[in-house]
């Protein structure tokens, strides 16, 4: 028996849906950014034990406006705060999503291995090994250590 860890039956109807609504979120997130590793580490980041205190702050200087200097851009700040929430909640469900897809191609690409592989071994078996040759070639990128060398022809 092979391993079936999942099995799909995915409509064309329902891939054509599914492309509409990545669509839909591309154009959603066409303006927001993309970081480079190096301008990531340069960032101050608000992780979860800074968050309060960001919040605490902005409450704090929108109490105190008048000792602020007009270079201060607090209603930029404000409006930063109000997007991060917007956005957080729904990269979270993104998140969830795209590991379910990630684990979904785990699991499927497994089932396809695990069968490929017995398949291969039963062919062996039943003395089908001219038909394999295109396969044992395949299998050298994956294993390209563990081939045996052919025997040299009979002189």
């Amino acid at each position: 028996m092979t391993q079936n860890l999942v099995s799909l039956d995915i409509s064309a109807a329902d891939v054509a849906e599914f492309d509409a609504a990545l669509a839909v979120i591309e154009k959603f997130v066409k303006p927001l950014l993309s970081l480079t590793a190096d301008e990531v580490k340069g960032l101050s980041k608000m992780g979860d034990k800074s968050e309060q205190f960001c919040r605490q702050a902005a409450m704090l200087l929108g109490q105190n406006r008048d000792v602020l200097p007009a270079t201060f851009a607090l209603d930029e700040m404000v409006s930063d705060l109000a997007a991060f929430d917007m956005l957080r909640p729904r990269a979270v469900r993104l998140h969830d999503a795209v590991a379910k897809l990630d684990d979904t191609l785990m699991a499927l690409g497994s089932d396809v291995m695990v069968a490929a592989s017995k398949g291969y071994g039963l062919m062996q078996m039943f003395g089908k090994d001219e038909s394999l040759t295109m396969l044992q070639d395949a299998m050298l990128v994956r294993r390209p250590g563990n081939r045996k060398p052919k025997a040299a022809p009979a002189a």
